[in-house]
């Protein structure tokens, strides 16, 4: 299998990815605690410093080997969340039935194996947040359902990272191939199209697209504009702070209270793709949401077949 395939629509996520998604995060007089989020996907910029020439820790840069040419971390190699999922032209384009979804146990082992992301390292993942899409979200969410137990995103992003003072290199560091075996896809965080439009009602649906977005803009090949009926608008960008780190869990339940989203819900994030609302995701999970799903091919897919509102 060829590492890099040829994605349907890639030029137009490049435009959207060069675009980024907004950069302010919450002012600090906004900010219910200063506190740092915790939580077991998560590690600091100074502890990427500590440990990121370790033997055992691999660093993977998810914003794709185009960014890495430009710089990235000593050592990162380089993926992106297209390219370890169903996004290879045999699947079609964004929208389309099969289109951005966690490949089956068999094909994302000869991915992830030709990658090197050995699931006996610790993986810490790259990729940024107010500046970007949060893209090592997605590839976090995929690797453990996966089954990978060891990885990690850096509180801040890429951005952080340097910031502290880690070394970087312009390109990224060759992949070395490894035995990767994938039993089974863990669907617990997992939300696809047609649980969602079967059992819609008993679930509570967080938009975390942009506002432009969510009131019917088109701006990366949508079907059709909107957002999921009765669909609680909570920006991605809400989750953080102004220097891109994340908000005290005491901001995260303050910021759900007041949309009327309680730990007991059943909640599903969508974005355009799954990539940003994979982020809210796992923010919720490390935050005590314990009903928490992503939606795996978000809007693009929902604008195809389902109802929406504007």
């Amino acid at each position: 299998m060829k590492r890099f395939g040829k994605y349907i629509g890639l030029a137009l996520l490049a435009v959207s990815l060069l675009a980024g998604c907004g950069n302010k995060g919450v002012p600090k007089e906004e900010l219910v605690s200063t506190d740092s989020f915790e939580g077991e996907y998560l590690v600091t910029a100074d502890y990427v410093k500590e440990h990121a020439e370790d033997e055992n820790v691999l660093l993977v840069d998810c914003r794709g080997v185009d960014k890495a040419k430009k710089e990235t971390l000593k050592g990162a190699i380089a993926t992106t969340w297209q390219e370890i999922g169903t996004c290879g032209e045999n699947y079609g384009a964004a929208g389309d039935e099969g289109w951005g979804k966690i490949p089956d146990p068999s094909e994302l082992s000869e991915k992830l194996g030709e990658l090197g992301m050995d699931k006996d390292k610790e993986l810490i993942l790259l990729g940024e947040t107010l500046n970007g899409w949060g893209d090592d979200a997605r590839v976090l969410w995929e690797l453990a359902a996966a089954g990978y137990t060891d990885v990690r995103m850096v509180d801040g992003g890429y951005s952080a990272a340097k910031e502290a003072g880690v070394p970087t290199q312009k390109g990224a560091a060759k992949s070395e191939p490894v035995e990767v075996t994938i039993d089974s896809i863990d669907k617990t965080h997992v939300m696809e199209t047609e649980e969602l439009m079967s059992n819609y009602d008993a679930y509570k649906v967080i938009d975390v697209r942009t506002e432009e977005e969510y009131k019917g803009a088109v701006k990366y090949g949508e079907a059709q504009g909107g957002h999921l009926p009765g669909a609680v608008h909570l920006p991605y960008t809400n989750l953080f702070r102004e220097d891109g780190s994340l908000r005290s869990k005491a901001d995260v339940e303050k910021m759900m209270e007041d949309a009327g989203i309680s730990k007991t819900d059943k909640i599903v994030a969508y974005c355009t793709g799954g990539i940003r609302s994979a982020y809210m995701q796992l923010v919720l999970e490390m935050a005590g949401y314990e009903n928490t799903w992503n939606y795996d091919q978000s809007y693009w897919r929902w604008a195809v077949v389902g109802e929406v509102e504007k």
